[in-house]
């Protein structure tokens, strides 16, 4: 059975997180996605950890991950040879990524209205900070920013606190995941009318709607009444150290009476402090003192089972090892081994949703312009202008 996204051809002309994200998830459904990398390689290369800790632009972990199943095409696009290149592989692609400034797309040849000449069917996707248009359009970014400028610092951290970021490149990931929903509508509207398009994925847009209600609740009321409320909202939802890591726990009035149960605690159903959830709000700091102390005598995973034992909203915050060792994780099959030629072997998140056992590829991330003269001479390139457009002949 053809993979989901079999004989869709992808090229990303992208660096870092944002685009590769979206292009590995082309490649994982089965798309052949083709990366133009500049010469030296996407910049991703350059961040660790690497492999035993030394740096090799084949042992990013980041890169690593976010290149499986691609095919490496080192191209120079500050040359015209390079970018006549790009504009030949374009010809015969259903879909360019990029997550450039737009200013500095089209310097590279990347603007909409020259790809259209050569591919109308052309979906362009373009994932920038702010959009292709508007006082910031052109402004530099990065994740931290996007953060702030999306509101999520604005609810995220402690309540006495300065606003704090969240972890990772979620931001870039958030822009990436879009693009990818954003070109596969596209992708429908070119088989239906024949026609491509050109995606405006803005990272802001992707932030400030996933702020739950915070901007029509401000819109409506004039004020924000909400707090940063950081990992301990109450005693009864809250973040607790454990002997071994730490447990959540999050419990509603109908949780109650099981969440007493298992932590040990069934007198607390006779104690008219506890009757209530306004009398436990009440209460809150003695309540808490005893939650406090019954965490820290029990495991993480003991807590989370007597949670499943007792139906009570308990679990446990998992670290990367927890994660790798998940039972859930092994059960789906969702943790991939794949073997780099450099690298060697390790584990790889697989598809972030489930279309059967066979509808993802696992593949190594390709070695810097692994595929350039098989890519290029496909597209009808003699050895002279593949050479003059990856930089080689310089």
């Amino acid at each position: 059975m053809p993979l989901p996204l079999e004989g869709v051809r992808v090229l990303e002309v992208g660096t870092f997180v944002s685009a590769p994200y979206c292009g590995r998830l082309f490649a994982g459904y089965g798309a052949e996605v083709i990366k133009i990398e500049p010469p030296g390689g996407d910049i991703a290369r350059t961040h660790g950890p690497f492999k035993d800790g030394e740096p090799d632009p084949e042992t990013s972990a980041l890169f690593l991950y976010l290149n499986t199943s691609k095919r490496s095409v080192e191209l120079d696009l500050g040359t015209q040879a390079g970018r006549d290149a790009l504009l030949r592989l374009a010809e015969d692609a259903d879909v360019l990524i990029e997550n450039y400034r737009p200013g500095d797309a089209r310097a590279l040849g990347l603007d909409h209205e020259r790809l259209r000449e050569v591919n109308p069917r052309l979906v362009v996707v373009s994932i920038t900070a702010y959009g292709q248009e508007g006082p910031y359009a052109e402004y530099h970014s990065n994740n931290l920013i996007a953060f702030a400028m999306g509101g999520q610092m604005f609810l995220t951290g402690d309540p006495d606190k300065s606003p704090v970021k969240n972890g990772g490149y979620q931001a870039d990931y958030q822009g990436g995941l879009n693009a990818f929903s954003a070109a596969n509508l596209a992708l429908l509207a070119a088989e239906r009318d024949g026609e491509g398009q050109h995606v405006d994925i803005s990272v802001q847009h992707c932030m400030a709607p996933i702020l739950e209600a915070g901007i029509p609740f401000y819109a409506y009321n004039g004020l924000w009444l909400g707090n940063r409320r950081g990992n301990l909202m109450s005693s009864s939802m809250a973040i607790y150290p454990c002997l071994d890591g730490q447990v959540g726990v999050h419990v509603m009035a109908r949780n109650w009476p099981n969440f007493a149960e298992a932590t040990g605690h069934p007198e607390w159903l006779e104690d008219e402090r506890y009757a209530t959830a306004e009398s436990r709000r009440e209460h809150d700091g003695e309540l808490m003192a005893q939650l406090i102390e019954w965490a820290s005598g029990i495991g993480k995973k003991e807590a989370y089972a007597l949670g499943g034992e007792y139906r009570a909203p308990i679990t446990f915050i998992h670290t990367m090892e927890d994660l790798l060792d998940s039972p859930q994780l092994a059960a789906r099959g969702f943790l991939r081994r794949i073997e780099h030629p450099v690298a060697g072997e390790a584990s790889y998140p697989g598809p972030p949703w489930w279309m059967g056992p066979d509808a993802w590829r696992d593949g190594p991330a390709p070695l810097l312009g692994e595929h350039t003269d098989e890519v290029l001479a496909e597209a009808g390139l003699s050895e002279g202008d593949i050479a003059a457009a990856s930089g080689a002949g310089a």
